[in-house]
């Protein structure tokens, strides 16, 4: 039986026998004699993204209490569901993401937790609602994830992809009434040059 640490655009972690592409953590959320989750869902505001392979290091999966294992397809997804590259194992990828943010948000000399402050508000699986499209759905910078019908959306390149755990299919329906679930401060980075790494399911590289 597949572990419960799999994060879809929403927030939510699932159980699936699908592999990410990225790994993360949003603190301490399981119980490793178990490696099962806790009831929270978050030890702290900081929701990052790492790589999955590091200086050669290897974990036991859940097996310990340095930090709960959360896996996503890639990096669109973990940021809809409002995490952000970590400073530590994807520096250039950190500093890079926070020089746009920077520029989209119109601040400037930006410290990590003040960033994770507005992720922490604007992010849905925190308790916020979904937000308003800042501008035509088609016009939506690549990477952007929106919500319609119960189900989350890719858009690249001004087309919509649906998400599942197992990669991204065309859209078969006109999305109705779609809401930005991506972080609006993180797709003002998206417009400002962020560009986030797909899955292959996506049928592009936009780096």
């Amino acid at each position: 039986m597949p572990l419960q640490n799999r994060v879809t655009p929403t927030g939510e972690i699932i159980s699936t026998p699908h592999r990410g592409t990225f790994t993360g953590n949003r603190g301490i959320i399981h119980d490793p004699a178990t490696r099962t989750l806790l009831r929270k869902r978050w030890s702290t505001p900081a929701w990052l993204t790492c790589v999955l392979e590091f200086r050669g290091r290897r974990r036991r999966v859940m097996g310990g209490r340095s930090w709960t294992e959360l896996f996503f397809l890639d990096e669109a997804t973990a940021f809809a569901a409002g995490h952000r590259p970590c400073f530590y194992c994807r520096r250039e990828d950190a500093l890079r993401f926070r020089a746009a943010w920077e520029r989209g948000n119109g601040v400037g000399d930006l410290h990590a937790p003040e960033m994770d402050a507005v992720l922490h508000r604007e992010r849905l699986a925190s308790g916020r609602k979904l937000h308003p499209l800042p501008m035509a759905l088609e016009q939506l910078p690549d990477g952007t994830m929106v919500r319609a019908g119960g189900d989350s959306f890719l858009i690249v390149e001004g087309r919509a992809l649906e998400w599942s755990p197992a990669g991204y299919s065309k859209a078969t329906r006109a999305l109705d009434a779609p809401m930005l679930l991506t972080p609006p401060s993180t797709v003002r980075a998206f417009v400002a040059g962020y560009r986030p790494l797909l899955h292959p399911s996506a049928g592009t590289d936009l780096r």
